[in-house]
């Protein structure tokens, strides 16, 4: 079903609505967020529960026939609308023309660890919501079972997160958990070693001793301060992501890149 141009207004109660979802307390509370973007929205209608309402310009919606089936075929409504009202939904320069209101799909820890993952990703207290994003891009293309948010880390709903997924938000489970040390606990509990990627790690990502074929857990830490003591203590071991040139560091979701697929690779040969 679509609406009209203009039947709607940035005044319009959807409208409104769909703007709050821009604040962590209003997502938080409606257990909604905005995916904004062609692929993040075919993304989210193809998920069997993902999208709500769709806002379109009259240009996205002449451009994507494809979109506009897909919401008719989910029977998820899509609205024509006039720019400023997409232009107000998003916080672009350059608005990709169309958005989906979508429910959230996290899930408690312990549903994920029912489903007997072997390779996952703990993020503890990470803050950078292009740094969520591309994490969670990382885990979906390198055959991850799931993306775990610990401690302070930043909203993986935020728009600049849901942005950097590109669509892999809807692809695979996404917890979110206050206490870093049960989490750690439950994740080593469902038989996965937790392994903290650290620069001062007790072995090299690189070295034979090192198995990772065997159910692993990557625990990533903060982008300025990496991970505290207390927390890397927690860790079943403590790995070094090896510097051969002079860089003096790799930014968090290159790290994560690198140790995802070293473990790929040593799940899937080659």
């Amino acid at each position: 079903m679509a609406s009209t141009p203009g039947e709607l207004t940035v005044r319009s109660g959807r409208v409104k609505h769909a703007r709050r979802l821009a604040t962590r307390a209003f997502r938080a509370d409606h257990r909604e967020f905005l995916a904004e973007g062609p692929q993040a929205v075919r993304e989210a209608l193809a998920h069997e529960r993902a999208a709500l309402e769709v806002f379109a310009t009259v240009d996205a919606t002449d451009q994507h026939a494809d979109l506009v089936a897909a919401a008719r075929r989910a029977d998820v409504t899509w609205h024509v609308v006039t720019d400023d009202v997409v232009a107000a939904l998003t916080d672009t320069v350059q608005p990709q023309g169309v958005v989906a209101r979508c429910a959230m799909l996290d899930r408690p820890l312990e549903a994920l660890l029912d489903r007997e993952p072997t390779f996952l990703v703990v993020c503890a207290d990470i803050r950078d919501p292009g740094n969520a994003g591309a994490v969670i891009r990382c885990a979906d293309a390198a055959g991850a079972h799931g993306v775990v948010f610990v401690g302070d880390s930043v909203d993986p709903y935020n728009p600049k997160s849901v942005r950097a997924t590109v669509g892999s938000l809807f692809h695979l489970p996404i917890v979110v958990a206050r206490d870093i040390s049960s989490s750690l606990a439950a994740v080593q509990a469902a038989g996965l070693a937790v392994l903290a990627a650290d620069g001062q790690g007790d072995v090299g990502l690189f070295d034979e001793q090192l198995d990772l074929s065997l159910p692993t857990a990557w625990l990533m830490g903060n982008e300025a301060w990496g991970l505290p003591d207390e927390v890397r203590a927690l860790a079943d071991g403590v790995v070094a992501v090896p510097i051969f040139g002079q860089a003096e560091s790799l930014n968090l979701a290159t790290a994560a890149a690198v140790c995802l697929y070293s473990t790929a690779r040593a799940r899937h040969g080659g």
